[in-house]
């Protein structure tokens, strides 16, 4: 029978066959490493499904294998609000570490052992998948840990993802009852997309042979790769992925647990795993791996380590962006030698001038170093460094090259000592350094190379793509922009006729910039620049006041009481709106209409500044959800119970907190009462 001959209904059983059998064998390949039939004889089975879809386009479904690739090019991401943060974890590079690590889980756990699951830590991009009825319906970036970029048409196209869970088998419903009921309702997921060395090796050699950029490394390369705006681009390189996290909460007890549910529903796990009790087990874990690294088809730069037990691991609860579950042991840095061919002074966006050697170009750790910070005069004479000396980089976890020493008996006679520069290498003001202070610094606040930095910074901190150095270099030199707020005032018209830039592109940026008007209130406290407010200060900041201007009018003695803001980042505040320029500098940029989405908060409250710890599982909400309210509310909430412990909210199965706190005579509240206490405050 012919597809042209063939009924609807015959067409739909054989395209459900089809589609279950290529299913199958994409869980064979992809997740059992096996394989039964050959590449060319699965493409043709899915060519006959293309065939008969192409002749009953409505009974095209959306997890269908020919639906992998799809979709219009975009204009732009989306963005997407992870309903439980993407938390990052907490490095370590020495066995001491680690075992201090391990010392504060077993005194908080109060036990002398417990199980530890072991893996490696992948060196990819992390991403979010959500499956809703067994169907992948959303994949996001990690961003910021709250919200991420919305990259589900890209995820598609990846062949190790699947776009409808797997189905278990009778056997597998007896082992895990609760199987089935993950294929509905909502479930996510989380891994890292990668891309595999040898792959990587022939696309970039094919890249050079069109004449066109190769990859720094396969990181970058799968990171560039799920950014682009046109899924086909994403869907001609080869990426795989691999799950670590099963998020949603199915009755799972452990992670060893999770890991062979998630291989059951369908996803690729990493198989370098293992579960031991002890350090010594544990480093000897990670020392086996660091000798396999570079006989892997992917990029690892350490191994995470992590409390098996689920229960146990929300107990010990999350310490600002990293749960104290787990930590990734990175691996030793690599090392290589280079020579000091200058060193110049970097301008900062607070005038401070760093010291930067220029090195003949040397690989080290998967990328080409040509400079590395010297931070400052002193790092320059405890080093003795001096230009045409040999030193020795290395990588403090894969990231930032530094220098570890220089060798001086390869030191050349005609070796040039690094002075302190008089006048700003930019603007040619004098410089100063204050008695014993570390910091050079150029008090010119027009300095070109200042302001530009501080335009990156504010950039940086809404977002905006397409915006760089020489960018900004330009815009400055043509008088177009001063300040950061003058972004937003620019116009395509503005941009004609200057260097690279053309209708299209000029079109695109100022599209881009717009599009940035709205942005949180910790992110805009970021884009200010205040010397030592960062991300986790600026959101103590907001939660505390609540608005700009409430910000602007503390008082040193007002900021001092908050936690974690000390006298020296209170003198930083208290002078920084102090300053005419930066009140101009807020005020410009509500004049160009940017918009900033409040943190609630209610500022009258019977439980302001009061302290909670949560103990248990609670049945009517989760713990973060639990933790938000009593934020909007202004009370605090701690992960041990002390002396300045307020109340305890007792859920099922509460552990030691709940005792403590019974013999500190701290109140102790069921959940029934603790729901009517946020009802009370309206919450």
């Amino acid at each position: 029978m012919t597809y042209s001959t063939m009924r609807k209904k015959e067409a739909q059983e054989r395209m459900k066959k089809l589609k279950e059998t290529i299913q199958y064998h994409r869980y064979l390949y992809h997740v059992l490493d096996k394989q039964e039939i050959s590449e060319a004889a699965l493409d043709s089975l899915k060519h006959e499904l293309y065939l008969l879809e192409q002749q009953f386009p409505d009974l095209v479904t959306p997890d269908s294998p020919t639906q992998r690739v799809g979709g219009k090019p975009l204009e732009k991401f989306q963005k997407i609000r992870h309903r439980e943060r993407m938390l990052s974890m907490e490095d370590v590079f020495t066995p001491e570490e680690c075992g201090d690590w391990y010392k504060r889980i077993t005194e908080r756990l109060e036990r002398s052992f417990f199980d530890v699951f072991c893996m490696v830590k992948l060196d990819g991009l992390a991403v979010s998948l959500v499956y809703e009825d067994g169907l992948l319906r959303t994949a996001a970036t990690r961003g910021d840990g709250e919200i991420g970029e919305d990259v589900t048409w890209n995820i598609r196209t990846i062949e190790a993802i699947p776009l409808r869970l797997r189905e278990p088998t009778k056997n597998e419903e007896e082992k895990f009852p609760f199987l089935l009921s993950m294929m509905k309702g909502r479930m996510e997921v989380r891994g890292e997309i990668y891309f595999p060395i040898r792959a990587f090796e022939a696309f970039n050699k094919q890249l050079e042979k069109e004449g066109k950029s190769p990859f720094a490394n396969p990181r970058n390369a799968a990171a560039g790769s799920i950014r682009q705006l046109d899924p086909s681009i994403t869907a001609a390189r080869p990426l795989s992925f691999f799950a670590w996290d099963l998020v949603s909460h199915h009755g799972q007890k452990t992670h060893e647990e999770e890991w062979n549910l998630l291989r059951l529903l369908g996803f690729p796990v990493n198989s370098e795993i293992t579960v031991v009790k002890g350090m010594e087990d544990i480093q000897a874990y990670w020392e086996q791996m660091q000798k396999q690294r570079h006989k892997l088809d992917y990029w690892i730069d350490g191994t995470v380590i992590r409390v098996n037990d689920n229960r146990a691991f929300e107990q010990l609860g999350v310490v600002g962006k990293t749960p104290r579950g787990l930590i990734a042991w990175k691996f030793s840095a690599e090392e290589a030698t280079t020579i000091v061919e200058d060193v110049e002074w970097f301008v900062g966006r607070t005038g401070v001038l760093t010291p930067v050697a220029m090195v003949k170009p040397t690989w080290l750790g998967g990328t080409t170093v040509k400079h590395v910070s010297l931070h400052n005069f002193d790092e320059i004479n405890r080093l003795d460094v001096r230009i045409g000396d040999t030193i020795i980089l290395y990588k403090a976890g894969e990231i930032i090259p530094k220098v570890k020493q220089v060798l001086h008996k390869l030191r050349p006679v005609h070796v040039k000592k690094v002075n302190i520069p008089e006048y700003c290498p930019v603007c040619g003001s004098a410089v100063e350094r204050q008695g014993r202070e570390v910091a050079i610094i150029c008090r010119n606040r027009h300095c070109f190379a200042q302001e530009k930095e501080r335009i990156l910074h504010a950039a940086r901190a809404f977002g905006i793509d397409g915006l760089g150095p020489q960018t900004v270099s330009t815009l400055l030199d043509h008088n177009l922009i001063r300040i950061a707020p003058d972004l937003f005032a620019l116009t395509p018209d503005d941009l004609q006729g200057l260097e690279h830039f053309a209708d299209l592109s000029s079109k695109k940026l100022v599209t881009e910039i717009q599009s940035r008007k709205q942005i949180s209130f910790p992110r805009f406290l970021l884009a200010l620049g205040i010397s030592e407010v960062g991300e986790e200060t600026a959101l103590v900041l907001t939660e505390a006041f609540g608005t700009i201007d409430r910000i602007m009018h503390a008082s040193k003695e007002e900021l001092i009481q908050i936690s974690n803001i000390g006298e020296v980042v209170a003198t930083h505040i208290v002078s920084f709106f102090a300053d005419p320029l930066h009140q101009e500098l807020v005020r410009a940029y509500f004049h160009q209409g940017i918009q900033i989405e409040q943190i609630p908060i209610k500022t009258i409250s019977n439980l302001s500044g009061k302290t909670f710890v949560l103990t248990g599982s609670l049945h009517t909400m989760s713990r973060e959800e639990a933790k938000e309210q009593l934020r909007i509310l202004g009370a605090h909430t701690s992960e041990s119970v002390s002396q300045k412990t307020d109340y305890v909210v007792v859920g099922e199965e509460a552990g030691s907190k709940f005792v403590k706190a019974k013999e500190l005579g701290i109140t102790l509240l069921s959940e029934e009462e603790f729901l009517s206490m946020l009802k009370t405050e309206k919450i």
